[in-house]
């Protein structure tokens, strides 16, 4: 089936017909309907549709703008889930044979958030087996393909948002991200994903895999839109004890304002200790792009990187662990041994080794906040290696030998800092591979990373054309 012009359209381009009534939100849900129907079947990116709650919403969505009652940017929208967010009365499987006939009783904030801005809601979306690995080919119910690549992995472990974005099955998702898991499948796809500050975005309602490292995050195909999609979620939710209360604004507001100015600090230690060659060329024409723009580049030394990706891999053992021990006990045989060997890691652990982290945790964060005294963001590549075949975990990088285990390591510092981080398409290697580019800001500095970032979008050389 040939996509509809309508649906390659950005949201933000979308919601202008959807609002003066030159396109409707059943005659875009219908025909994202049918564009599932005919292409899950190739990629792999949905769990559940909801085709008649969708329609429904539609419908809703339209009678509600023909009276004159329009709610915002994403009034009749469609957009997907990851299948590791609660809604009610529709299952939620956490990727897992264990959840398969899970039906939640309510919805996620985030989902109420999204109702309450006329989202339309298409479906739950594939992913990594409970959250647990970066490569997004490890679900009960099989393999997300990579749309933009064939035969390659999505990146995880929100695999199925990044699968259904990238074929144009909804036009936008919301994910999570513990180590990494909006940002690597939007670097592996050439999309937009956004790890917001830690807090600013509510949890009550998904998947609790790390309690103090989790994050849910907009992936879209640009860039404003991502930030259309994180005003309509973030919000104090006091369900969540990890929300903070802070004054909302208008993410994309000045997204086009430029980088002059700005000072980008590229890191001189750690991100590129081990790194493919094909991203580190991307990545060099991303900092002289941004250079040519206006924007001051300057080296910076951070502070005891290793101690940080350390204490995030012992943070993440110890609480993956305490979230799924009763099921690594009680129905082992329902979790792939994949995802079950790294489930059990935290059981290696004792109570004086994740305290002792926690506190060098806090130690580090606080230096690092220093380091952004003398910068506005940090730039990195997403992922230090291009992603893998499906399946694969042993990999060569320039030669020499590595495993997948490290497509993490470049994103997960920032889960342990809760700082925000953006990833955006910065171009292709040369056998037209998908490379992402980091944006890293201090807290609370989303609106800056989106007009980094929307000035890398502008020059990068695109993959396809964002309508």
């Amino acid at each position: 089936m040939s996509t509809p012009d309508f649906l390659q359209l950005s949201i933000a381009k979308l919601s202008s017909l959807i609002q003066s009534k030159a396109l409707s939100p059943v005659e875009v849900t219908e025909a994202s309907l049918s564009l599932i129907e005919a292409r899950n079947g190739n990629h792999n990116a949905y769990v559940t549709v909801m085709a008649d709650e969708a329609m429904a919403a539609a419908r809703r969505a339209e009678q509600e703008i023909l009276a004159g009652q329009y709610r915002g940017r994403l009034h009749g929208v469609p957009l997907s889930l990851k299948d590791a967010i609660y809604t009610k009365g529709i299952r939620t499987t956490f990727g897992s044979e264990t959840h398969k006939d899970f039906v939640p009783a309510y919805d996620a904030d985030v989902v109420v958030r999204l109702r309450q801005a006329g989202a339309v809601i298409l479906g739950k979306t594939n992913m990594q087996a409970f959250a647990l690995g970066p490569t997004g080919d490890k679900s009960y119910f099989g393999p997300v393909l990579n749309p933009r690549k064939p035969g390659k992995i999505t990146a995880g472990s929100s695999s199925g948002s990044a699968g259904a974005l990238a074929s144009y099955q909804c036009f936008g998702s919301i994910g999570s991200d513990t180590g990494g898991s909006v940002r690597m499948p939007a670097s592996a796809c050439s999309l937009v994903g956004m790890k917001p500050t830690f807090g600013k975005v509510s949890k009550h309602g998904a998947l609790p895999l790390c309690w103090t490292l989790d994050h849910l995050g907009p992936m879209t195909r640009t860039v404003e839109d991502n930030a259309l999609l994180l005003n309509a979620i973030a919000g104090f939710d006091e369900k969540d004890p990890y929300s903070v209360d802070l004054e909302t604004e208008d993410y994309s507001a000045g997204i086009d304002s430029g980088v002059a100015g700005k000072v980008i600090g590229v890191p001189t230690n750690f991100y590129f200790d081990i790194i493919d060659s094909e991203v580190q060329r991307v990545f060099d024409e991303t900092v002289e792009l941004l250079r040519k723009s206006g924007a001051h580049i300057v080296p910076i030394a951070l502070p005891e990187m290793e101690e940080l990706l350390i204490a995030q891999q012992i943070i993440f053992a110890c609480e993956s662990y305490s979230s799924m021990k009763g099921y690594l006990q009680q129905c082992p045989e329902k979790i792939d041994v994949e995802v079950r060997n790294r489930g059990i890691a935290g059981l290696l652990l004792d109570a004086d080794a994740y305290i002792t982290v926690l506190q060098l945790r806090n130690r580090l964060i606080r230096q690092h906040r220093q380091a952004f005294n003398h910068i506005d963001a940090l730039i990195t590549p997403t992922l230090p290696i291009l992603p893998s075949d499906v399946g694969q975990r042993d990999v060569l990088i320039d030669g020499k030998p590595g495993h997948t285990r490290i497509l993490s390591r470049l994103t997960g510092p920032s889960n342990t800092t809760g700082f925000p981080a953006i990833s955006v398409p910065g171009g292709l290697s040369k056998d037209g591979i998908p490379v992402g580019i980091q944006l890293i800001g201090k807290p609370n500095a989303e609106q800056l990373l989106y007009t980094l970032a929307y000035t890398i979008e502008q020059h990068a050389s695109p993959v396809f054309q964002n309508k």
